[in-house]
């Protein structure tokens, strides 16, 4: 490695948060400013807003109680296996004729 061409290593840099939150990393920046920690972030503190002005997260949540239940990832397993077999079936009668 060259000499003289790498920034110099804190061991103890300083982030601060908008929220008031004071976190000690190590860092090539001695203090660091951020708007979001998981401290305030709103995914973790649940209080999550979604904007939406063309109303698509509406919609798609009307479609979805359309249907009554979701599906698990077995069922979607479940169902995906099916029409492999369906499948396999059709050319199996197909290479029959």
């Amino acid at each position: 490695m060259k000499d003289g061409i790498h920034p110099t290593y804190t061991k103890e840099a300083a982030i601060t948060c908008a929220c008031g939150k004071n976190y000690t990393v190590g860092s090539t920046s001695e203090k660091i400013a951020i708007e979001l920690c998981s401290n305030c972030h709103p995914f973790y503190t649940g209080k999550q807003k979604i904007v939406d002005s063309a109303r698509r997260v509406e919609k798609f949540q009307a479609r979805t109680e359309q249907t009554g239940t979701s599906l698990t990832h077995a069922d979607k397993l479940a169902k995906k296996a099916e029409r492999a077999q369906k499948k396999a079936d059709k050319k199996a009668k197909e290479a029959e004729v």
